[in-house]
């Protein structure tokens, strides 16, 4: 089974885990310890920033291991995502995530958003079908205009959207703990609003960890992305053990809506009976 069916399987059971390497993320060093780690703790997927360096170190490092894990590249320039198709061959692309831009004070409006997802489909079309094709919502959008975007990215066959929880620097009162338990409920809260409206598996990203990632999946969650949890980590065995963790979190909550979906297979088969 190829890796990118595999990771819808998992996408689709709702136990999906994608590790963060970081868009901006280039020390090849810290790279190669986040992917290692990644691979020899089984998760889903591992996103790394679409450059040419840090895609064949990790293609590397996923072929030495014989690896199923999934390789993502991120950018938000559709050159550096076509790229990443094209030459690298990744399994799959995600256009985002903005953060980088908001630190700038720059925005993402949803016309913007949709004119770069239009432009990397352009320019990626001859693999289109081979690929999987994420693209972060901006967190920063009313929730009602999120909406509207996802359903937009719904119809042009768009495979995943992915949230973020937005916080405005200007916000001087939220620091420290409470920034980052914030920035968790924001991400959570639009999960919980976009699950409600769309079909497209939603990844749930933004200062999820061991703690809110059973929340995310609550919420309606098919992925959860997790960096900030495992990048500031400074050994391989302690990143070992937080995705680790993580997975053990994933593979629950897909036991978990196996239950569910059975419990239901076997009450419609009752009432069938009964009719």
């Amino acid at each position: 089974m190829r890796r990118i069916e595999m990771f819808k399987q998992a996408m689709n059971e709702k136990r999906a885990l994608k590790v963060i390497s970081g868009i901006n993320n280039i020390d090849l060093e810290r790279v190669e310890m986040i992917v290692s780690s990644a691979i020899e703790a089984k998760a889903t997927a591992i996103d790394v920033a679409a450059k040419q360096e840090v895609l064949e170190l990790s293609q590397r490092l996923i072929s030495e291991s014989n690896s199923d894990i999934m390789l993502m590249a991120s950018s938000i320039v559709p050159m550096e995502l076509a790229e990443a198709v094209n030459i690298y061959n990744v399994d799959a692309i995600e256009l985002g995530n903005f953060e980088s831009l908001y630190r700038e004070g720059l925005s993402m409006t949803s016309s913007q958003v949709i004119s770069l997802v239009e432009e990397t489909l352009s320019l990626i079309q001859e693999h289109r079908s081979e690929i999987l094709f994420s693209v972060t919502i901006p967190g920063m959008l009313p929730i009602s205009e999120q909406i509207s975007l996802a359903r937009k990215l719904e119809e042009m066959h768009i495979d995943l959207i992915q949230t973020e929880g937005y916080v405005s620097e200007m916000n001087t009162e939220l620091e420290g703990s409470r920034l980052w338990l914030n920035r968790a409920e924001l991400t959570i809260s639009n999960t919980l609003e976009l699950s409600r409206n769309i079909e497209l598996p939603i990844m749930t990203a933004s200062n999820i960890n061991t703690m809110t990632a059973p929340f995310a999946f609550a919420a309606g969650a098919s992925v959860i992305g997790c960096g900030s949890c495992i990048n500031r980590l400074e050994s391989k065995i302690s990143m070992l053990g937080v995705i680790s963790n993580l997975m053990e979190i994933a593979n629950r909550n897909g036991m978990m809506m196996s239950v569910l979906r059975d419990s239901k297979m076997v009450s419609s088969i009752e009432m069938t009976s009964l009719v």
